[in-house]
């Protein structure tokens, strides 16, 4: 039985014992679907973080109760309740409440990356708008959206480590190869030797250097 497969059954099983009609057990079957309908999920989410639902249930943060009864990552959780949220400050109210909201809504793929784009200040709401038709009515797929949306808001290139980091990184790996060379019947004491100096002179310059 795949992951996905056990996560269900365990929903399933965990929904046996909450009382049906409340709002546990509705979030409880919209985690069972959620990869059709995420939006869903994802308003519910919002409301059970936001009214900290989660605590009258007996875990002690969001996160907890997420992975534990809905079999749900913090990092999925947090992308859904973000996309929801970049949704909500966008749309009408009365949208999100339709009854058809969650069929209708744009594929999650595509408002990940606009809500993302949002968070780093690259996409302001008269950009959203104008881009609006094209997500909620598209004429490319989900997968082209993505990529479209992806190159336009790029995000910035990941900054370069600390140099006190890569010198501590450095000091392991000279380490890790004296080791290697010590323990290896075809190297020469002498080149070993040299290599263990190294390491040495490499960690002790790592414990002096400091980032300013």
């Amino acid at each position: 039985m795949s992951a996905a497969s056990v996560a269900e059954t365990e929903i399933a099983k965990k929904a046996l014992s909450v009382p049906p009609g409340t709002f546990r057990h509705t979030v409880l079957l919209a985690a069972k679907r959620f990869k059709s309908t995420w939006a869903e999920l994802g308003r519910l989410l919002v409301q059970v973080r936001d009214e900290a639902k989660f605590e009258e249930w007996g875990h002690p943060t969001f996160e907890a109760y997420c992975l534990k009864e809905l079999h749900i990552k913090k990092q999925t959780a947090l992308k859904l309740t973000r996309s929801f949220s970049f949704l909500a400050k966008h749309e009408p109210e009365e949208e999100l409440r339709a009854q058809e909201f969650p069929e209708k809504a744009p594929a999650f793929e595509v408002i990940e990356v606009l809500a993302d784009a949002e968070e780093r200040g690259q996409l302001s709401p008269t950009e959203y708008k104008s881009l609006r038709d094209s997500i909620w009515s598209p004429e490319k797929s989900p997968t082209e959206l993505k990529k479209e949306f992806t190159e336009r808001f790029p995000r910035p290139p990941p900054e370069p480590p600390p140099e006190s980091l890569q010198v501590r990184k450095l000091a392991s790996m000279a380490r890790k190869l004296a080791s290697e060379l010590a323990g290896c019947r075809k190297i020469p004491n002498a080149v070993a030797e040299r290599a263990a100096a190294l390491a040495d002179d490499v960690e002790e310059l790592a414990s002096g250097v400091t980032d300013a």
